[in-house]
Order: C-alpha cells, then structure tokens, then sequence
C-alpha cells in the first residue's frame, strides 16, 4: 500500500489504457461475429451470389481480409473442420467413373443433367424432360422450327460377312409383311430399311421390336458409272442367294453372290442383348445350311457391337436442314451431287421433300472451328414451278451415301480429338479480331458423318401430320463438339416425354408402351403398374380413386388374355376401396365372349398383328366367308416367299387370340388417357347415339329422345369391352383428344359389320377413363406401320 498513489485520477487512467480497451472489444466482437455469422452473411441480400462462396473478390474491400481468413486451409483446421486424407481423396474423373458403375452415361451427359429431368433406363442414364416448362414450345419447335435428341443409347450391331448369308439371316428374322432389308433397292445402301425383328421362323408371333437396317454402299466397276448415275446398282449388288433364285429359272454367279457386305442394325436398348442373340444364332443357322447346299465353299459371318463408337442425333422440325448447314462445314466434294445436295438445304421448306430414308456421307471440318455457327436462311426461289423444289431433283445414290464412318481404323482414331476445347480456344484469342473463326489446318482432325433423312408417322393413318428431320451419325468422341454447334443455333433439346409426343401427335405406334405381348412392354407395364399402384396406396382411402365403384376391372394393366376371351373375367383380380377382389356382378352370360375350355385356352398363344398394309390386309379377309381361314392363308404365303414352312396351327385359334393396333378418336367431347376402357354398343344404343349427336349439332332437343350427357351416364357392362388405350392425351396438333391403343381382330370383324348395318363409315365405340364414370362416343381406325 506505500507504492500506490494517494488518489486515482480515472479519466487519466482510461485514456492511457485506451488502445488496450479498444483492442479488447474489437476482439470481443470479431470472436462473436465469427462464431455465428460469415463474411458471406454480413453482405446485403442483392449483393449475395452462390458464386461468391469461393470467389474472394466478389466480397466488399472491408469483408475481404475475413473472407480470406476464412477459406484459409489453416484457418478451418484451427475451426476443427475434419479433412479427408490423401488416400481418401477422389479425382474427378473417379468421382464420374465410380457413380457410372451400375449404368452408363452419354456424351452429353454433363449437358443435359444441369437442364433436365434424368433417370435410369435400359441400363443408360437418359434425360426424360426438360426442367423448365417445355411442353407446348417443344411441340411448336417440332412443328414449326426444330427440336434435337440425343439418340446415342440406341444399340448398333455390326454384321458382315457374304452378301447371300446375310440376306439369309435377315430374311429369316425380320418382318414378312414388307420388302426384306436384303431387297434389290436397300441393297445398295443409298436408302435405309425400317423392319420389325421377329424370333426366328417365328413370324407372327415373337414379336421383338422395330428395327433399322443400312447398307454399306458399295461402289460401281467404272464401266457402269454413267448408269449408276440413274440406277446406282453395284454389280455385286444385283445378285441374290442361291435359295432366292432357287425355282425361277435365273442364272446366278458365285462370284456376285460372296462378295463381302457390311450391315448396321439400330435396335431399341431394351431388346439389344435378345437381337445380338437372335442374329447370332440366325447366322450359325444360315452358315450350316450354306455348308450342306455347298461343301468347297467356307464362309464366316462377324457380329460386332458398335454401341459405344458411335453417336446418334435426331433433329425434327422444317428447320432442322438449315440448322444442319449452319452447324457443319463439309470439306471440298468432287461429288456433283453432293454439291448439289447441299447448296439444297438452304432452299429446304421441310426434308419431307427429300425422298425418304436418303442416305448422304461426307466429310465434316471440327465443328468448334467456326463455332458459334451461324444459322443458314432459308431460301425461297420465286419463279417457274414454285412446287417443285431444288431438293426433289437430288435422288439417293450409292456415291452420294458413301462414308468413312464406315471404317473401323477411322473411327478408332478419331476417337479422341487431337485438341482440346482450351487448345481452340486459345488459337481464336490469337486472332486479330479474338473469337473469330479458324481456318482448318492439316493437322486439324476431319470428322466424316452421315445423314439420314427421318420421318415419322409416314405410315400412320393421318400421314398429313407426319413430322420430318434427319438423323446425324458421328464417331465417338465427337459427341459434344457437334451437340455444342447443334444447340448454339437456337434448336430446342428434347427427351424421352418429346420424343414420345412426335409419334403420338403422328398418330402412330410408339415402342416400347404400344407394343403388346412383346418383352419390353411387359416390363414396362409392370414398372408403371407398381408405381401407380404404391402412390394409389399411399393416398388415403377418401381421397383416392375408387376402381371398384366405377367398375374398372384392370386399373393398373391391359389385360388383354381377358379381352382376347384367353381367361376368364374373375381371373382378373382388382383391389378395390377395401382392398377386396372385384366381383362381377353381370349374371348373364358375356356377350361374344365365351370361353373355351380350359386345354384350348392354354394352346392360345396371343400375337399383334402389325403391318404397313394392315387397312387392306383386313379389308380383303373381311370379305371371305372365313375370315380365320384367309388371315392363316395370307401369313403362309409370306412364310413360303422366304423358305419357311407354313404354321401348324389352326386358322380358329389364330384369329381369335390376334390384336390388332388402332386409334381411337372422340366423336365430341372428352380426351382418352392412358389405359382408358374401349366398349362396344349394340346397335340400338348406337343409333341413340347417332341421333342425339345430330340433335345436338342442329341445336334440336326433343323430350323422348335421350341427350348425350344422359346416354354418356350409362354403366357398360364388362363384358363389352374390347380394348384398351395405351397413348392416350390431347393431341396439340388436332385441338382435340385422341387415343392409340389396341383391339383384337375378332372385335374389329363384328364393329365393320355393324358400321355396314347402320350405313356409318366409321366404326362407333365408346370409351372411358379408368378414373372417371363417364363414357364418351368415339370412333376408331386401323393404325398402320
């Protein structure tokens, strides 16, 4: 106590202590703002960007030091933030190999999962829609511009070998109701072959899927180069096998008949594996029956799996020939008709003018060369025959179809580009003017592509709404460097939903959902049936659907052996609001529905009946007195055109368990949607119908007569079905709903005799929502394709 002073002065003492006070709450303070709030926190919320989580410089000067401090590495270990080892550390190219282990990625992958709904399928990860709200304007695009998909996850299986083995094999697994993909026209590989795959010597029935079949072109000896101008009919081309030729009494050359051809088949992913089976064991069979016609000959057929060398685009829409001009610049062709051709584009309205599965080969300079591409503008010529465009002088030819894509070694070494987007890049900022466009040099890589020219719905039964475009094949590697150029010129981007609404506003049969019987709709039925069936579940009983009270026998699935007469209604269990079966209530006896016992309806073996002529095909069985006995006949004949035997089965059974595909068109009001019911009337309700339909447009009402909403409230009976839709929606390009679904052929025989006894020229049906008690009055049509 004697060294302390007498008095303290406290304002003194507190201003030489100021600096150490200062420094105390300041510390005080920085503690406590860091503990519980971020340098990112403290800024103003229109100053806030998720990029500034990791960009310093994107912070205020004064919250910069803080920022910094905060992503110091050292700075977190001091927070006590755990940080993974060297060993646990993952590159990431790892990190997108290991999550493509139970599936597989496009090339665009990257691209499309920043813009689109994803999912697995078919063992790919495909987009399924945009995120943003693109129904109506991809609809428009397809319509009135252009839409692009990315279709490389289609499978594509090499065959090569002699060319008469490979008709063979082709004619003994592929659709019997059109041209063979061994014809005279497809052989030249100036056009390509849409067929359907069969089971082997199993037509009708083993119905796998649709199918794509080109030719390698091959070149004309020099002595006939002026008439492959008109014909471009290679003479290797021209010759058929020895079983073709068998009987007709044309002479044939083995030297023509084993020249070595190359084929490409483009199947759905689903069925790839059952194809490549198929095709292999179709080709075992065609090589021993070679061997056994001719010992001294040895021929060997190869099967490749080309799914991952290259990629596929489909671009759709009356614009897709200028996007395609704009997009890609082609290396200098000697061709005269390659020149041609491409000068055509620009003058192109739609590529519906283009003769149909044309094929056109050539060499493309790298797309990022001139990237951003510029579109090219349509050209309208105004003068003498104004109908008759430039592009409609231009006709496939096997020179104007050959291509280097073709070639394995030329696929293997443009397999990865030579430089990289960075490399590329940095040459265009050496420009004078930066981002121009680059000149080719030599060691620049040249791409060579091909096109196809696509339609689809040209075989449906309003081919007016067809919708045209073209299909690009490039190596693989070059998926993103064409698919940048592509979508830089304003074409939409579309996935599994858009590519799904072409063929339905089309009119025609989409696989694998408009597939009956086959292996993929099955499965596809089954998944979508479990999934509606839990969300069904899971929604409590006041709220959801009661099926059983509407009467829906099959809310999940068709069940098309009860439609076909194959089993019995109460075969066909359905949960109802209590989870009970449902009981059908009808005593009388089904209408047209008996079923046969029970060893016939085992022996039934169902089978869709599909073919580009099916409209006359049943309108000529339909005038026979057995119509059983003329479908058999008719199928037989198809058989023995390509060597195989007749069916052993009877004409009774295989009418009777056929299914046939058609649409279904609301004669009023009402859309069908997916699974809806398809009814038959009787003639008495149908005439109600009829009448109160005329009423109604001439504003008549009258008090005896039932109106439509009346007629529309009526409870059909089960045993009146006859269908179901498979695609159902409103069709944007109609302004009204229809629907395309199935019916067996027995059903459509009785609604034509019934059209003929009420004088309609349309078959009368009526249809209902699974969901919904009311029924509305339509009319349906054979579907063809």
């Amino acid at each position: 106590m004697k060294g302390l002073p007498g008095s303290l002065d406290v304002e003194r003492f507190a201003e030489s202590r100021a600096f150490e006070i200062k420094s105390m709450h300041e510390g005080m303070k920085n503690a406590r703002a860091s503990a519980t709030q971020r340098a990112w926190q403290q800024l103003p919320r229109h100053l806030r960007r998720r990029a500034a989580s990791h960009d310093v410089r994107r912070v205020p000067l004064r919250l910069r030091d803080k920022a910094r401090a905060e992503m110091d590495p050292m700075r977190r270990k001091a927070l006590g933030r755990p940080k993974l080892g060297k060993l646990k550390r993952q590159g990431r190219t790892e990190q997108l190999l290991r999550r493509q282990r139970d599936k597989t990625w496009l090339e665009t992958h990257l691209w499309h999962a920043k813009r689109m709904k994803m999912d697995n399928m078919w063992g790919y990860r495909i987009a399924v829609e945009p995120t943003e709200k693109s129904f109506r304007a991809s609809h428009r695009a397809s319509v009135h511009g252009s839409i692009l998909h990315d279709a490389s996850y289609f499978g594509l299986i090499e065959i090569s070998g002699p060319e008469n083995i490979l008709r063979t094999i082709f004619e003994k697994c592929c659709d019997k109701q059109g041209p063979s993909p061994g014809a005279k026209r497809y052989l030249t590989g100036k056009i390509i072959c849409e067929t359907h795959v069969y089971e082997r010597d199993s037509y009708p029935f083993g119905l796998l899927a649709p199918a794509t079949v080109m030719w390698q072109p091959v070149l004309p000896a020099p002595s006939a180069a002026e008439s492959d101008q008109h014909e471009s009919v290679a003479p290797a081309v021209a010759s058929s096998s020895k079983q073709k030729g068998k009987g007709k009494g044309k002479a044939r050359e083995d030297t023509t008949e084993d020249v070595a051809r190359v084929a490409w088949v483009r199947v759905h992913p689903s069925v790839f594996s059952e194809v490549f089976q198929l095709l292999r064991d179709t080709a075992s069979f065609a090589l021993e029956a070679a061997k056994k016609a001719d010992d001294s000959k040895v021929y060997e057929v190869q099967i490749a799996d080309l799914r991952e060398s290259v990629n596929v685009f489909e671009i759709m829409g009356p614009k897709s020939s200028q996007i395609i001009k704009g997009a890609l610049r082609p290396l200098p062709d000697d061709r005269p008709q390659f020149k041609e051709f491409w000068e055509s584009l620009s003058k192109l309205q739609s590529p519906g003018s283009v003769p149909s599965g044309m094929i056109v080969g050539f060499t493309v300079y790298d797309p990022r060369l001139n990237f951003p591409p510029k579109n090219a503008k349509l050209q309208i010529e105004s003068g003498a025959l104004p109908h008759l465009p430039a592009s409609s002088l231009v006709f496939p030819s096997v020179d104007l179809a050959k291509s280097e894509v073709w070639n394995e070694e030329v696929r293997r070494r443009l397999q990865r580009p030579r430089y990289k987007k960075m490399d590329i890049d940095q040459r265009k900022s050496n420009n004078l003017v930066p981002g121009t466009s680059l000149q080719a040099l030599q060691q620049d890589d040249r791409v060579p592509v091909v096109l196809i020219q696509q339609t689809v719905g040209g075989l449906a039964a309003d081919s007016g709404s067809a919708l045209h475009g073209w299909t690009l094949i490039v190596p693989s590697g070059w998926g993103m460097p064409f698919f940048s150029s592509l979508t830089h010129t304003g074409t939409r981007v579309g996935g599994q939903r858009e590519r799904q609404t072409q063929a339905f506003e089309t009119g025609c049969a989409y696989f694998p959902r408009d597939y009956p019987f086959s292996k993929t709709c099955e499965e596809y039925m089954k998944e979508r049936e479990e999934e509606e069936r839990d969300k069904w579940e899971r929604t409590p009983p006041a709220k959801r659907i009661n099926y059983s009270k509407l009467g829906t026998r099959s809310p999940w699935k068709p069940d098309w052996d009860v439609v076909l007469g194959i089993a019995p209604v109460g075969d066909t269990e359905t949960e109802g609001e209590n989870g009970n079966d449902l009981i059908d209530t009808q005593r009388a006896p089904p209408v047209n529905l008996a079923v046969a016992s029970t060893h016939d309806r085992t022996s039934l073996r169902p089978w869709f009946l599909r073919s580009p002529d099916l409209r006359a095909l049943l309108d000529s069985v339909s005038t026979m007195f057995n119509p059983g006995a003329g479908l058999l006949d008719l199928i037989n004949q198809r058989r023995l055109k390509r060597d195989e035997a007749p069916l052993s089965i009877r004409a009774e059974d295989l009418w009777k368990s056929a299914l046939i595909p058609i649409k279904v068109t609301p004669r009023g009001r009402g859309s069908p949607e997916d699974m809806a019911i398809i009814y038959s009337v009787d003639d008495e309700e149908a005439r109600q119908w009829i009448k109160a339909e005329v009423q109604r447009k001439k504003g008549i009402v009258l008090e005896e007569s039932e109106d439509e909403t009346e007629l529309s409230k009526r409870v059909p009976v089960q045993a009146t079905t006859i269908g179901y839709v498979t695609s159902g929606n409103y069709s944007l390009s109609h302004g009204t709903g229809h629907g395309i679904g199935a019916i067996p052929a027995v059903r459509w025989f009785e609604l034509h005799q019934q059209a003929r006894r009420l004088k309609q020229d349309a078959l009368f049906v009526k249809i209902r929502n699974r969901g919904e008690p009311v029924c509305r009055a339509a009319n349906i049509e054979v579907l063809q394709g």
